[in-house]
């Protein structure tokens, strides 16, 4: 992708805008962001500006994220808490940081839209900024509400470089496609519970529709919407109808931060549950009674009876009950 434009979020996050490079600092990183802010502005790409990040080495630098686009190709470096949603052709690719001594790091083709997540969003206000210093929490190019680019060339899958994390994958059921004209990374924003479309589902329902068991023997009632992961976040404030969060043991960091939501149906779904991907780095296989194993699209609900598996990998599995 070419283009240059991104929106953000104000936050604590430094994060240096450039013509070929962007970098995300956390606040602790002052001074290492004044260095970097002349190399990116002079337009130095991926390799320049990841030689200059790791200069003063990494022992102290717990955290960051550095994105270049060079034509059809992007790649991708993040380390800590922080996150990033790449779209590409009709499917979004989550690359995720972890925290240790290591980094992940991606490269992608033909990516139409980007999104990096560092801290939890307390504004409602979008800046926009094409070059220049700034304080994020999050930031997306094309800016959030811009058509994104075509891509070049005819689609061609997302080539992605291998990562130290053990990759899952199940085979795809037959004409399990994403709606048309959906911007892919709108199923991962902030939204309202519900199905874009269907009549929205109540935030909190008077019954629960399904129980949840968890390996643990943990069981969650599902009378509004749960949020499965390593450290599950809400997207927004919390309120009263704020969603439970249930957080798992995932030692090989298989199981994504905020992996999953299952959450009560609405529409041709009322009475039951829907589970979402929620753009996981090692996805979400579903087997339902009778069926085959299927493996979800990310931001696509599936509609959950009682005696589904839900496996998120790394051992955990959520078994679907009768409320």
């Amino acid at each position: 992708m070419t283009e240059l434009a991104w929106s953000f979020r104000p936050g604590s996050w430094y994060a240096v805008f450039g013509p070929r490079a962007t970098v995300l600092l956390p606040p602790g990183e002052r001074a290492r962001v004044a260095a970097l802010w002349e190399v990116v502005e002079d337009g130095a790409g991926f390799d320049e500006t990841l030689d200059a990040l790791v200069s003063a080495g990494l022992r102290d630098l717990a955290a960051f994220v550095l994105v270049s686009s060079d034509g059809a190709a992007t790649r991708v470096v993040i380390r800590g808490p922080a996150r990033m949603h790449l779209a590409v052709d009709d499917d979004v690719v989550l690359v995720e940081g972890v925290d240790g001594a290591t980094w992940v790091e991606r490269t992608l083709r033909d990516v139409t839209r980007i999104r990096i997540e560092v801290e939890e969003e307390v504004g409602t206000v979008d800046g926009l900024v094409e070059a220049g210093l700034v304080r994020v929490a999050s930031a997306e190019c094309p800016p959030a509400g811009a058509e994104p680019e075509p891509a070049p060339g005819p689609p061609r899958n997302a080539e992605v470089e291998p990562e130290p994390v053990t990759q899952r994958v199940a085979a795809q059921p037959d004409g399990d496609t994403r709606p048309p004209d959906v911007d892919p990374l709108e199923l991962l924003r902030p939204r309202e519970p519900g199905i874009p479309g269907q009549p929205p589902a109540p935030p909190v329902t008077a019954q629960p529709v399904a129980r949840l068991v968890f390996g643990d023997g943990e069981t969650v009632a599902v009378d509004r919407a749960v949020l499965v992961g390593r450290a599950p976040q809400p997207a927004r404030a919390s309120t009263d109808d704020a969603p439970r969060l249930v957080t798992v043991a995932s030692p090989h960091h298989e199981v994504s931060s905020t992996h999953l939501e299952i959450r009560p149906g609405s529409g041709a779904d009322h009475g039951t549950a829907v589970v979402t991907d929620l753009g996981s780095t090692n996805g979400t296989v579903v087997v339902q009674p009778g069926l085959p194993p299927e493996e979800l699209r990310p931001g696509v609900a599936v509609q959950l009876v009682p005696g589904s598996l839900v496996d998120l990998g790394d051992g955990v599995n959520i078994q679907v009950v009768s409320p």
